[in-house]
C-alpha cells in the first residue's frame, strides 16, 4: 500500500511530505526526478509574484540512500523560501501575533468561511495557510516518486491542458511529441490557439478576473486488472475520482469520453474488442483505459475541470466575520489562471493511485519483486 501524507502551512518554513510503502532499490534522484516535475508545476502563462519567489527542490530526509529507495518511509522537504517575509506573522511560538495581516474578509469560493466556522477561527489564516493551493507542491513531489516507480514499470505518464478560458487547444495526443508541452506556455500541442489564449489571460488580468479550463492525464504501458468490480471501494475509476476531486478547485473529472458518453448512442460509445491471438484490445478507447472499475490494458485518460480561481483582485463581495459588516473579499497575490500547473498536479494524485493500486495487485518488497510479478502478468494477460 501506498500512503501519502503532507503538512505545512503556505508561508510556513516549509512543505513535508511522507510517502510510506515504496518498494526498496527504486533508482531516485530528487534533481532528476522530483525537481523538474515541481519546477513544471511552477510554470505555465497566467502565474502571479509567488511562482518568482519560490524556486521549489524536494530535500530526502529519510528512505533514499546512495541514490536508490531503501524500503523506508520517504520523507521529502520544500522550503518556503517567501518565509523570511512572514517569520512575524507564522512563527509558532506563542505571544508572537501581530494582527497587521489577520483575515478577516473571507474570500467566496474559497475555505475560509467554512474552515474558519468548522474549526472556530476569526483569523481566517489559519484557515487560508493550509488551505492554499501552495499545498500541491506536496502533491507533485510525491506524485513524481509515484510517476518514477511507474516509468520503471513500463508505465508512461503525460499532462496536458485541452482547454483554458473556454478556447479549445487539445489537439490529437502524440507521445513522442511530450518535449512541445514543457515548451509551450500552455503544455498544449495546439500552437495556434495559445495565441488567442494568451490575449484571453492578458484581459483577464486587466479586469482583475480569472480563468479556468479542462486539463488531461494519460498513462500508457498500463496492466490489465488493476481495480476490481467486486466492492465499491476497490473501484479504479472511483479511486481516482476521489484524488483528482480532492485538488483545489477542481469541480468535475471524467474518464474517456466521460460527459459526452451521456449525450451518444451506446454503439457510439463503448470499444469493440479485438484480437486474441497473442493479446486482447479495443478497437477505440472511448472508455478511457477502464472498464467494470478495472484497467482493460488501454491508455488511461482522466480529465478534470478546473474552476477559475477565486481570488480576484477586483474582488466579490463578503461579510466581516469579526465586524459582520459588508466587506470587499481580502485579496492575497494570486494567479490569473492556473491551469497548466493543474494539469500536473492532475497528474501526480493519479499517478499516486494508479502506483498504489500496482502495488496492491502485484506486492513486493523491492524494486526487482515487482518487475518479475508484473511482467509475469503482462504475458499471461496476452496468452489468455
Amino acid at each position: 500500500m501506498l500512503r501519502y501524507l503532507s503538512a505545512g502551512e503556505s508561508h510556513g518554513p516549509a512543505l513535508t511530505v511522507l510517502l510510506d510503502g515504496v518498494p526498496a532499490g527504486l533508482p531516485l534522484v530528487a534533481a532528476e526526478h522530483i525537481d523538474p516535475w515541481l519546477r513544471r508545476r511552477q510554470g505555465g502563462y497566467g502565474r502571479g509574484q509567488r511562482m518568482i519567489i519560490e524556486q521549489d527542490r524536494a530535500t530526502f530526509k529519510g528512505g533514499v540512500r546512495a541514490g536508490r529507495t531503501t524500503g523506508a518511509p520517504l520523507a521529502m522537504e520544500i522550503l518556503n523560501r517567501d518565509w523570511a517575509n512572514w517569520q512575524d506573522v507564522m512563527a509558532p511560538e506563542p505571544g508572537n501575533e501581530p494582527r497587521k495581516r489577520a483575515l478577516t474578509q473571507p474570500r467566496p469560493g474559497h475555505a475560509d468561511l467554512s474552515g474558519g466556522i468548522k474549526y472556530g477561527h476569526k483569523d481566517l489564516r489559519d484557515v487560508l495557510e493550509r488551505a492554499s493551493a501552495r499545498e500541491t507542491a506536496s502533491r507533485v513531489a510525491a506524485g513524481a516518486v509515484a510517476i518514477r516507480l511507474l516509468e520503471e514499470l513500463g508505465i508512461d505518464a503525460c499532462a496536458r491542458v485541452m482547454s483554458l478560458g473556454g478556447v479549445d487547444c487539445s489537439g490529437d495526443m502524440d507521445w513522442d511529441r511530450l518535449s512541445d508541452l514543457d515548451a509551450s506556455p500552455l503544455r498544449s500541442f495546439d500552437s495556434g490557439a495559445e495565441e488567442r489564449i494568451i490575449d484571453l489571460i492578458d484581459a483577464a488580468k486587466e479586469r482583475g478576473d480569472t480563468l479556468g479550463g479542462v486539463v488531461e492525464a494519460r498513462f500508457r504501458g498500463v496492466p490489465v486488472g488493476l481495480g476490481s468490480f467486486t466492492q465499491w471501494d476497490r473501484k479504479l475509476d472511483g479511486r481516482l475520482a476521489q484524488a483528482v476531486m480532492s485538488i483545489h478547485a477542481i469541480k468535475g473529472m471524467e474518464i474517456g469520453e466521460g460527459w459526452r458518453a451521456a449525450t451518444i448512442p451506446g454503439s457510439q460509445v463503448h470499444d469493440a474488442i479485438v484480437g486474441g491471438a497473442e493479446r486482447y484490445g479495443r478497437a477505440s478507447n472511448r472508455s478511457g483505459g477502464l472498464e467494470g472499475g478495472m484497467s482493460n490494458g488501454e491508455e488511461l485518460v482522466v480529465r478534470a475541470a478546473m474552476k477559475p480561481i477565486a481570488t480576484l483582485m477586483r474582488p466579490l463581495a463578503t461579510v466581516d466575520v469579526v465586524t459582520h459588516e459588508v466587506a470587499d473579499a481580502a485579496r492575497e497575490r494570486s494567479d490569473v489562471t492556473a491551469v497548466p500547473a493543474a494539469s500536473i498536479v492532475v497528474l501526480a494524485m493519479a499517478a499516486l493511485t494508479l502506483a498504489n493500486a500496482v502495488m496492491e495487485k502485484f506486492g513486493g518488497d523491492t524494486l526487482s519483486e515487482l518487475s518479475e510479478r508484473m511482467s509475469a502478468h503482462r504475458a499471461y494477460a496476452a496468452a489468455f
